[in-house]
């Protein structure tokens, strides 16, 4: 209940307060998942439309858990190698994962080079959230993102996932450490992109939604 989370001075974590915004992007992908599911499902003898629709949309939430649940393991498997390079004991990842990880080191070495990287670390901002980095240097803050896309397809960063860098860097102490989110394909493994991100309002609008998520609560 809320006012224990007060009485404990428990703080909601940063997703959570981004959920309060709009996301035109996940809306349209979940969109995207609910038509294939309703034009690729063979219908039933006999199933009403009701129950039709029901099961379409169990489907499309199926290949939304399914994805997801992909990418935390591409997650884990570049946190493992990341506490391993810090001399950490952490699991041994899947195999199947390594051209994963394989190529998010080479990309984020291309792009940075040799620094000091620390894997999931969590803060607890006075503000009032908290959060916990995928990885971070004092100079630079990552958040990895895993989605579906092939050598030829663009990849863009949305507003949401800005806000969030930029939040976890004031959250972490380093309001002024580069940004950037690294895009590792679940579609197409050893695809990664690295995108960084330039200096703008993303902060100033995420203590906004911060302070609108208090006052909502």
């Amino acid at each position: 209940p809320s006012s224990y989370a007060r009485t404990m001075a428990f703080v909601p974590s940063l997703t959570t307060i981004l959920t309060v915004a709009d996301k035109p992007a996940l809306t349209a992908w979940k969109v995207d998942q609910a038509l294939m599911a309703a034009l690729t499902l063979p219908r039933i003898e006999g199933e009403s439309l009701d129950d039709f629709k029901k099961r379409a949309s169990m489907d499309a939430k199926q290949q939304s858990i399914d994805a997801a649940d992909e990418g935390t393991r591409i997650h884990a498997a570049i946190e493992s190698y990341y506490c391993m390079t810090r001399g950490s004991s952490s699991p041994e990842w899947d195999e199947k994962y390594d051209s994963h990880v394989r190529a998010t080191q080479a990309a984020i070495y291309y792009t940075f080079g040799n620094l000091d990287w620390r894997p999931e670390k969590s803060f607890c901002s006075p503000l009032g959230y908290g959060g916990k980095v995928d990885l971070h240097s004092d100079q630079v803050v990552i958040d990895f993102k895993t989605k579906d896309f092939g050598p030829g397809d663009k990849v863009v960063a949305y507003d949401e996932q800005i806000m969030q860098l930029d939040a976890y860097r004031h959250g972490l102490g380093y309001p002024t450490a580069t940004m950037a989110n690294v895009y590792i394909s679940r579609s197409h493994p050893g695809e990664v992109r690295v995108i960084v991100h330039e200096e703008g309002d993303h902060y100033q609008r995420f203590c906004l939604l911060l302070e609108y998520w208090k006052l909502s609560k």
